[in-house]
C-alpha cells in the first residue's frame, strides 16, 4: 500500500518515468518543499492576516510565519511516525520520505486562503450567495459550480493555486508530487457534499483528484459526487496545524497585552506538565524568571508533548488509517488531561482573542473591501465589453487572463485574483477603484 502512497508522480509530468525517489541529492518531496518556499505565492503570505492585524510595534503571526511553524511541527511529527512505520515495514525505505512530504504539505496548506484571515473565506462565500444566485437559477452554473462559490474554501483553493496552469506558465502549476498534494486535501470530497462550508476541491480540480486517487491507490467511496478516502498523511498535516493554532494565538495575545502572563501560564502549564517531567519542568521554570521566556518555554514543551501524543494516536489507529476508514483528528484522540487543557484554551480564545476589538475591526474592514472587489470584478468579468469592465480587467495580472468561456470560469478568475491578494494590496486596490485614493493626487 505505502509503495503506491509515496509517489513521485507530478502534475504536468504524469507520463514521466522518473517517479522513483532519487538516491543522490534531493528527493522529489524535498524538491516540493523548495519549490514552495521560493515561490512568490508563498512569500505573499507574509502580508496576509492570521488572526491579529498585521504588525505595528509588536510582530504577530501572519500566514507565512504560521505556515513555517506548522511545517516545523509537521516535520517532527512525520519523523516520529516514519520511524514507527519503518519498524513495521522495513522493506519500504521510501517511508523515510514522510517527514519531507508532511513538511511540504504544511507549507502549502494555507496558500489558498484569501486576505483578512478566515473571515475572508466567509466574505467571498457570502458575496456569491447574495448576488449571483440568478446564474444558478438560469442554469448557467451547475450545482457543483454553484457550491464551489457559495462555500468557498481556502483548502480547496490551495489545490487550485498549486495545480492550475496559469497563462504563460507550464502545465501542472507548481508541478508538485501527488503525495504532497494529496496531503493537503483535508476534506476529500467535492462541494456538493460540503459540511459546515468545508470541502476539498473545486469542480475544476475534480478530475485531477480522481487521477491522483487512482495513482496513489486511494479508495473512491463515491463517484458522483466524488468522495475519496483520506490520504493517510493528511492526518499529520492537520495535527500540526491544530497544534499551532491552539498555542500560537495565546502567545500573540500575550505580547499584545490582551492576556496576562498569569492567564497564559496557567493555560499552558497543564499541556507541558506530566508525572514524568513535572520536576524537571518546575526546576527550569524556577531558573527562568522573564515572563515572555517562561511562556515561550511552556509553549515549546507543550508542543513537544502534543506531537508525541499525536504520533501515538496515529500509530494506535494505523490499521484504520491505512484502510481509508474515518478517524477523528489526532488532537481529539489525546488523553483527557490534554483535551481538557485544550478546551480551556479554545474557550478563552473565543471569549478574549477572536472577539477582541482589533480582530473584529479588521474583519469589518475586510468585509467592505472584499465585498466591493468581488462585486466590481464579477460585474467586469460577466460584462467584459463595458468600458469600465475593460479598465478593471486590465488591472488583473496577465497570469490570470484566459478565454473564460463559461460563467464558472469567469467567476473562478475573480476568485483566483482576489484570493491571491495580500491585505495591503486588497486595501490599495479598493481605495483606487472606489476613488478614496487617486494615484498622483496628493491631499
Amino acid at each position: 500500500m505505502w509503495n503506491k502512497l509515496i509517489s513521485g508522480i507530478r502534475t504536468g509530468k504524469e507520463t514521466s518515468t522518473s517517479t522513483t525517489t532519487p538516491t543522490i541529492g534531493r528527493s522529489h518531496f524535498q524538491r516540493d518543499y523548495d519549490r514552495l518556499i521560493f515561490s512568490s505565492a508563498f512569500r505573499r503570505m507574509q502580508n496576509k492576516t492570521q488572526v491579529f492585524p498585521l504588525p505595528g510595534a509588536v510582530f504577530v503571526h501572519n500566514r507565512l510565519t504560521h505556515s513555517l511553524e506548522v511545517a516545523s511541527v509537521g516535520r517532527t511529527l512525520g519523523s516520529m511516525v516514519a520511524d514507527e512505520l519503518l519498524n513495521l515495514y522495513p522493506s519500504l525505505p521510501q517511508l523515510a520520505e514522510i517527514p519531507h512530504i508532511v513538511a511540504a504539505a504544511c507549507l502549502a496548506h494555507d496558500m489558498g486562503n484569501p486576505p483578512f484571515g478566515h473571515a475572508g473565506e466567509a466574505i467571498i462565500s457570502e458575496y456569491f450567495r447574495d448576488n449571483c444566485e440568478y446564474l444558478y437559477n438560469q442554469e448557467k452554473l451547475t450545482k457543483g459550480e454553484w457550491n464551489d462559490l457559495i462555500f468557498f474554501d481556502g483548502n480547496a483553493n490551495a489545490l487550485r493555486l498549486l495545480t492550475a496552469q496559469l497563462n504563460g506558465r507550464r502545465a501542472g502549476g507548481f508541478g508538485l508530487s501527488y503525495s504532497t498534494l494529496a496531503s493537503i486535501i483535508k476534506y476529500p470530497y467535492e462541494s456538493t457534499l460540503a459540511t459546515k462550508n468545508k470541502f476539498g476541491f473545486f469542480q475544476s480540480e475534480k478530475e485531477l483528484v480522481r487521477r491522483m486517487a487512482d495513482a496513489l491507490g486511494m479508495h473512491v467511496t463515491g463517484d458522483d459526487p466524488l468522495h475519496i478516502a483520506r490520504y493517510p498523511l493528511t492526518y499529520l498535516v492537520e495535527a500540526a496545524d491544530d497544534i499551532c493554532y491552539l498555542l500560537m494565538d495565546l502567545e500573540d495575545a500575550h505580547k499584545l497585552g490582551i492576556l496576562s502572563s498569569r492567564e497564559v501560564f496557567d493555560l499552558l502549564l497543564p499541556l507541558a506538565s506530566d508525572e514524568q517531567s513535572s520536576a524537571e519542568l518546575h526546576d527550569n521554570l524556577n531558573i527562568v524568571t522573564d515572563p515572555n521566556e517562561r511562556i515561550a518555554y511552556l509553549r515549546a514543551v507543550g508542543i513537544s508533548k502534543l506531537i508525541q501524543g499525536c504520533a501515538s494516536a496515529y500509530m494506535d489507529n494505523i490499521v484504520k488509517i491505512e484502510r481509508g476508514e474515518a478517524v477523528l483528528p489526532l488532537v481529539k484522540l489525546l488523553p483527557k488531561t490534554y483535551l481538557d487543557a485544550a478546551e480551556r484554551i479554545t474557550q478563552l480564545s473565543i471569549q478574549k482573542i477572536y472577539k477582541h476589538h482589533t480582530v473584529v475591526e479588521i474583519e469589518i474592514a475586510g468585509h467592505r473591501i472584499l465585498s466591493t472587489l468581488c462585486h466590481e470584478y464579477t460585474e467586469a468579468m460577466l460584462h467584459p465589453k463595458r468600458m469600465l469592465s475593460q479598465k478593471l480587467i486590465s488591472r488583473i495580472p496577465e497570469q490570470y487572463h484566459n478565454s473564460a468561456a463559461t460563467p464558472y470560469e469567469q467567476l473562478m478568475t475573480v476568485v483566483d485574483f482576489i484570493s491571491g491578494m495580500t491585505d495591503v494590496y486588497a486595501l490599495e486596490l479598493y481605495r483606487n477603484i472606489t476613488g478614496i485614493s487617486i494615484p498622483g493626487i496628493v491631499r
